[in-house]
């Protein structure tokens, strides 16, 4: 990541071209991914709009999607995950943030989120995620092909999931499920 901009505002993300999060006051730009952890990330989104469009309930966000949330202790004010799905309300012009956290949340490694330093920036935002009332987060590995499952409940104490299983994200996506085959194909 590499910060831009200092005393920054939502009017300025609103702006930025990219992807990006407010954090600190700061305009936050999130490296651009290579081809496997983006094909991840549209797998995992595209599983969410088919199960939000059969419910007709909520909805899927790709990874270019801004919550805009109170500033937590962090000083974090957004998130920009890389698939979501949302269960609340809409702000009224369609164009703007979504205003709240996002339900579930997937947040898919890149070649630099590996590594000590990048463990700690990854629990940092798991913990953002949470204070913020993310109910579920996953640490989606493409290279190890795992997903890490947290729950606010039980932050601490993932569920794993490995080649050959079935994903959920309870008790954010009710009945949602994703073979890890489908996600990692």
């Amino acid at each position: 990541m590499s910060t831009i901009e200092k005393s920054a505002t939502f009017d300025d993300l609103y702006r930025t071209e990219g992807k990006a999060e407010l954090i600190g006051g700061l305009i936050v730009r999130q490296i651009p991914t290579g081809i496997l952890p983006n094909e991840v990330a549209g797998n995992v989104f595209l599983s969410l709009r088919a199960y939000a469009s059969s419910k007709k309930s909520g909805r899927a966000f790709s990874g270019s999607i801004s919550y805009a949330i109170p500033e937590l202790p962090s000083g974090r004010e957004s998130f920009s995950p890389d698939a979501s799905y949302y269960d609340g309300p809409l702000p009224a012009n369609l164009m703007r943030f979504v205003e709240g956290p996002p339900t579930f949340a997937a947040e898919v490694r890149s070649e630099n989120d590996y590594g000590p330093g990048a463990e700690d920036e990854i629990l940092a935002k798991r913990i953002d995620y949470f204070a913020a009332g993310t109910q579920v987060v996953w640490d989606v590995d493409p290279v190890a092909e795992t997903i890490r499952c947290y729950r606010a409940d039980k932050p601490d104490q993932p569920v794993t999931f490995r080649r050959g299983m079935t994903a959920e994200a309870e008790p954010a996506v009710t009945g949602w499920r994703m073979a890890t085959a489908e996600v990692f194909a």
